[in-house]
C-alpha cells in the first residue's frame, strides 16, 4: 500500500538508534526487488510476495544464504538445503499455507524456463517458499492461489519503494490482535569508509492479543478481540544485505530477528512458526564456476554487534509497519482484525 499510508515513524514510534537507509526498506540492499500479488475476491484475504536478491539468472548466479528457525511450527520449503549448502537459487517467496506446494511448483517452471539444463545435464533447483496462515480472515480451504499467481508476483518484483501493510502475502495476516501484514525496514551501517545496509521484510501474523509493547512502553489492546487468543500465528522475517558475510554469519545476523521480535512483546508460543532467512547481495556462487579454489571476502567477526544491533532494529520497525501500514479489515464468514493506525490516532494530541 502507498500514498497517504502512514508507517511507524509517522507515529513517533522510532526503534533505536542506528540511521536508517533512504527508503527504509529491504530494497535500500542495491539490486534487492519485491513484489506482490493480491487476492481480495469474495472470502479471500490472501496473496503471494517475492522477493528477488538480485535481477540476473539466481540459479546461475546464487547469493550465500542462511536460516534460523526460531520455532519451527512452520510448512516452509527449501530451508533444509539453504542450511547445507548455504545459499539461495530462486526468488524467495512469501505466501499462505496451503500455497507452498503451488509456490514451490512454479518457481521449478520459472528456473527451468531460464535454465534448461535444470534435472538433465545439471543439478536439480531448490525453491525457498516460507509461509504463514491467513485462515481467520480469508478461506485458506479454497486453495486458490495458482502457479500464475505466484508468477505475476515474480515479475512484478522492482527495486525502489516497497508496498506494506495488507498487500500480498501480507493480506490476510493478522498480528498481536490487529490486522498484520507485510513491513519492511532497513539501517545504515559504516565498515571501512564506506556505506552499506541490513534490510528486512517481515511477514507478521503473530503476537497474542495484548502483548504487544510499542518502543514507548504503550500496550495496545485490541478491541473486542476474537480468534484465536494463543501465540499460534507466524513470523517469516527476510533479510538482506550488501556487506559479504559466509554462511555461518548470516546465520547469527537471521538469530538475532528474534531480538526484535522480543522488544515486541512475541515469546514464540508453541504453536508459533518463527523464521528468519539472510543473504547477502556482496558475492555470487556461481553455479559454472570452473575453478578449484575461489577467493571470498568477509565481515570481521570483531565488527558483527553491529549487524546484529541492525537486525534486531530493523526487525522491530518491520513488524510495527506492517502493524501501522494494514487498515481494519473483514473477511471470511464476517471475521475481522482492528487496525492499529487507528488506535494510535485515536490517541494523537488534536
Amino acid at each position: 500500500m502507498t500514498g497517504t499510508v502512514r508507517l511507524a515513524r509517522d507515529y513517533g514510534l522510532a526503534c533505536g538508534t542506528l540511521p536508517a537507509g533512504a527508503l527504509n526498506a529491504i530494497t535500500d540492499v542495491p539490486g534487492v526487488r519485491v513484489g506482490h500479488l493480491t487476492r481480495t475476491d469474495g472470502d479471500l484475504r490472501t496473496g503471494v510476495t517475492a522477493v528477488l536478491p538480485h535481477g540476473g539468472n539466481l540459479y546461475r548466479d546464487k547469493v550465500p544464504a542462511a536460516a534460523d528457525v526460531i520455532n519451527g511450527f512452520g510448512k516452509s520449503a527449501g530451508l533444509i538445503q539453504v542450511e547445507e549448502l548455504g545459499s539461495v537459487e530462486t526468488p524467495i517467496l512469501l505466501t499462505n499455507t496451503f500455497a507452498v506446494g503451488t509456490g514451490f511448483n512454479a518457481l521449478v517452471r520459472h528456473a527451468i524456463r531460464g535454465n534448461p539444463d535444470i534435472g538433465r545435464e545439471t543439478a536439480t533447483v531448490n525453491p525457498v517458499v516460507c509461509e504463514c496462515n491467513d485462515g481467520y480472515l480469508s478461506d485458506i480451504q479454497a486453495m486458490a492461489l495458482t502457479e500464475a499467481d505466484t508468477l505475476e508476483a515474480v515479475a512484478a518484483a522492482l527495486e525502489g519503494p516497497v508496498a506494506q501493510g495488507s498487500v500480498g502475502a501480507g493480506t490476510g495476516m493478522s498480528a498481536f490482535g490487529f490486522k498484520g501484514g507485510i513491513g519492511t525496514a532497513s539501517r545504515r551501517l559504516a565498515l571501512d569508509g564506506e556505506g552499506f545496509h541490513l534490510g528486512v521484510l517481515a511477514l507478521a501474523n503473530f503476537g497474542r492479543a495484548g502483548d504487544l509493547v510499542l518502543p514507548d512502553g504503550r500496550r495496545p489492546v485490541p478491541p473486542d478481540v476474537r480468534g484465536p487468543r494463543g501465540e499460534r500465528g507466524s513470523v517469516i522475517l527476510l533479510m538482506a544485505t550488501d556487506i559479504p558475510l559466509e554462511s555461518r554469519q548470516l546465520r547469527r545476523v537471521a538469530r538475532r530477528g528474534g531480538a526484535g521480535l522480543a522488544r515486541l512483546g512475541a515469546y514464540w508460543g508453541h504453536g508459533s512458526g518463527d523464521i528468519a532467512l539472510a543473504f547477502t547481495t556482496a558475492r555470487r556462487i556461481r553455479h559454472d564456476q570452473a575453478r578449484d579454489i575461489v577467493e571470498t571476502a568477509c565481515l570481521n567477526e570483531n565488527r558483527i554487534d553491529r549487524l546484529f544491533r541492525a537486525a534486531a532494529e530493523a526487525t522491530q520497525e518491520a513488524v510495527l509497519n506492517a502493524l501501522c501500514a494494514s487498515p481494519a479489515m473483514t473477511g471470511r464468514d464476517g471475521h475481522g482484525r482492528p487496525s492499529l493506525a487507528d488506535w494510535l490516532s485515536e490517541r494523537e494530541p488534536s
